[in-house]
């Protein structure tokens, strides 16, 4: 009998083991070079009296999506937008995490909480991490990689602070609850969305409208991205040191603040400043993770 239990567990513990490195699999075939396209309609509203916002395609141009760090339980890929050959801009970073019990939980109006989930409802699945440009928090969701009829997919349902798209031409919600469906196939992947905009206000949500999104990711040779790779070569001692620094602050906290601004700059851009001047040897490697850390802290500052 305990022979059979012993058995038992070790095939047990090898499926997990396989599993996750299906998994794994899965998520690097998010990466490569790819022609990107946006879509967003939005469909439905409760009230009446709404005026629906105009549909939108963006062409995303082209985008290098990379491994930049990797362990058995942990997956940090980079996403580098090609604008043209000289002009590479770095783009937002996705972390995936195995059996992940610490997540970042969106609150509204630029809070996160640090929310503790029990292991047993993490128990075989990832959680895909979303980071902005400033590789600040933007939003984390957990769930099963699965393979079902010859399609691989991932979905998640999370609240999350209005995407840049948005915040730039309207204040009306502050709430993106998306619903978001990663399917890969053989020429790429597809984000599928099903995002729905709230108005949160005193503890209560309000559904304003309905959206629909599908953001194509269209494999294409690597030579499209080469430029790119140039880049990160020369930029990726510096950003891993921006990740480090954003690890410890929040590996210390239970909740942030971020402001969106200060002297009418975001985080991002004196990051992309301080990027140049490390770069070009204006600021040396003893002094840069003391500016970067003050630049963070001071945009985590509760404003006077």
């Amino acid at each position: 009998m305990r022979r059979f239990l012993g058995m038992a567990t070790l095939t047990m513990m090898m499926m997990t083991g396989n599993a996750q490195l299906s998994d794994k699999q899965y998520i690097k075939q998010l990466c490569g070079c790819f022609d990107v396209t946006f879509k967003y309609a939005e469909t439905f509203s409760p009230d009446a009296n709404y005026k629906y916002h105009d549909r939108e395609e963006i062409n995303g141009g082209t985008e290098l999506i990379f491994v930049v760090e990797e362990s058995d339980r942990k997956l940090v890929l980079q996403h580098l937008l090609v604008i043209t050959d000289s002009m590479i801009i770095k783009h937002w970073r996705e972390d995936w995490r195995y059996e992940d019990t610490i997540s970042w939980k969106y609150i509204a109006n630029r809070v996160w909480e640090k929310e503790r989930i029990p292991a047993s409802r993490v128990k075989g699945q990832w959680t895909q991490g979303v980071w902005e440009v400033s590789d600040a928090p933007r939003y984390q969701g957990t769930s099963d990689w699965m393979s079902i009829d010859g399609k691989v997919s991932w979905q998640n349902t999370t609240d999350a602070p209005l995407p840049r798209r948005e915040y730039s031409v309207r204040n009306d919600y502050n709430i993106l609850k998306r619903t978001n469906r990663l399917v890969i196939g053989d020429s790429g992947w597809v984000h599928d969305q099903d995002n729905q905009k709230i108005i949160r206000e005193n503890g209560k949500d309000r559904l304003l409208v309905e959206e629909k999104g599908v953001n194509v990711y269209k494999r294409i040779t690597d030579a499209n991205c080469a430029s790119a790779k140039l880049y990160w070569d020369k930029n990726k001692d510096y950003w891993g040191r921006v990740r480090t620094i954003w690890n410890n602050i929040l590996d210390r906290s239970e909740r942030i603040n971020l402001q969106t601004a200060i002297n009418g700059k975001p985080l991002h851009d004196h990051l992309f400043q301080l990027a140049k001047e490390y770069s070009t040897g204006r600021v040396n490697a003893t002094d840069v993770d003391s500016k970067i850390s003050g630049f963070v802290r001071e945009f985590l500052a509760t404003p006077k």
